[in-house]
């Protein structure tokens, strides 16, 4: 019995495994969030290949001679519309799926393997939902068609004995009939082992978690009674201006003095998602800082960051960041910390409670910092620890196994001007 070439077998047993694969991962991501933001971009390239794959077979299909069918009548006609509609399936899924990441709200740059660029389709936004269903549609009707196909041979081989499947083999050898189709079977147990592990708590409870801790960070940063709009004073300066009511007025205390930042600094930020931790940094902020570290209640304080720079170190996760679903940097491009003095907490511990500005939504906001060294120069560092679901940051479906608050540190070296 002739057989197909060895291109068009490679090709097959080769497209055959990735299918596999690609069938028992696509299933589980739209569930995963964040956690399956790798997994995501693994399923984009083994798509793209299976498409490079697919045209390469059909190119061979052409080059070299393929054996005559065996049957005809109605079981020859339902077996070349299988064939057909693998086809059709093999290339219209990753096209879809390519279709669906190019139209998406949330722009995720794709590298087929971490190291070859795919450019976006020029689609419209609007055939986003279409692209969705057509991807969700095919991948239904694929695995229909990968199992008539599977069946078709068990047919052949098991019930007709026609020695068919020999055709699709390098060799007539035992061994290959089975370690082929058990690679198959490999492809989709492999796909089910590398998904993370289920969320530590379920989406309900994570989400009433999510809701108390901002509650308490809105508790804990809450500002102190205003009226027309305007700080009376926080509780510390109100309980400080009692205590100096009842002694001797002390002589006012000159401007503080400004301090100049100085390069090799860093803004860093790190977040829980779903038992791992992504931290990353904000390569450009400035800081404008006036202040007398004996006298911290006379402190000026403002820090603005470029959210365009923020970075993971991750070029898929990089290219999120700027989206609407995180910084949203093509309408707020900064964000921006001020305060209006300071307080003591420690040997050269402070705290300072100001307003965090971020993608247009203001919040109070506290953090705390130590200052080192005498003199002229001072080395600052400090943290913050900032709910993210106020501002926006982490909207939509690929953060939902983020921590509901990210941890801010930052470090510094000032000079007194």
């Amino acid at each position: 019995m002739q057989r197909y070439s060895l291109a068009a077998i490679f090709l097959h047993w080769t497209i055959a495994i990735l299918l596999a694969f690609q069938i028992s991962v696509g299933w589980a991501l739209e569930g995963l969030g964040a956690r399956g933001f790798a997994l995501f971009q693994l399923h984009k390239s083994i798509g793209i290949t299976i498409l490079a794959l697919t045209l390469a077979r059909i190119a061979v299909r052409y080059w070299k001679p393929r054996p005559a069918p065996v049957e005809g009548g109605w079981q020859g006609a339902l077996a070349k519309t299988v064939h057909g509609g693998l086809y059709l399936f093999m290339i219209g899924a990753p096209l879809t799926g390519w279709a669906l990441v190019s139209t998406a709200k949330v722009k995720v740059p794709t590298l087929i393997f971490g190291l070859i660029p795919l450019p976006h389709l020029p689609l419209p936004m609007h055939g986003h939902e279409l692209a969705e269903g057509a991807h969700g549609l095919l991948a239904w009707i694929g695995v229909a068609l990968f199992l008539l196909h599977v069946a078709g041979a068990l047919r052949h081989h098991i019930l007709l004995r026609d020695g068919l499947i020999w055709r699709m083999m390098p060799a007539r050898s035992p061994v290959l009939i089975l370690l082929l189709p058990a690679l198959v079977l490999g492809g989709l147990a492999l796909g089910k082992a590398i998904l993370p592990a289920p969320a530590p708590k379920p989406a309900a409870e994570a989400a009433q978690l999510a809701v108390a801790g901002n509650v308490m960070e809105a508790v804990e940063n809450e500002p102190a009674p205003v009226e027309n709009g305007t700080d009376i004073m926080d509780n510390s300066a109100a309980a400080a201006g009692a205590d100096n009511a009842a002694q001797p007025e002390e002589k006012p205390v000159g401007p503080p003095p400004a301090w100049t930042m100085q390069p090799g600094g860093r803004v860093s930020f790190s977040v829980g998602n779903g038992g791992e931790t992504i931290s990353g940094s904000f390569s450009k902020w400035t800081a404008k800082i006036a202040m007398d570290p004996d006298h911290p209640q006379s402190a000026d304080i403002r820090v603005d960051i470029d959210l365009a720079s923020a970075s993971v170190g991750d070029a898929y996760k990089d290219g999120m960041l700027p989206g609407d679903e995180f910084f949203d940097v093509a309408a707020h491009p900064s964000a921006r910390f001020v305060a209006r003095g300071a307080e003591k907490a420690g040997a050269n511990s402070y705290r300072a409670s100001g307003t965090l500005t971020l993608k247009g939504v203001s919040r109070p906001q506290n953090i705390r910092f130590t200052l080192s060294g005498d003199g002229a120069t001072r080395k600052v560092a400090g943290s913050a620890t900032i709910a993210r679901a106020p501002f926006g940051v982490g909207n939509g479906a690929s953060s939902t196994g983020l921590d509901p608050k990210v941890s801010v540190d930052f470090s510094f070296s000032a000079t007194r001007q």
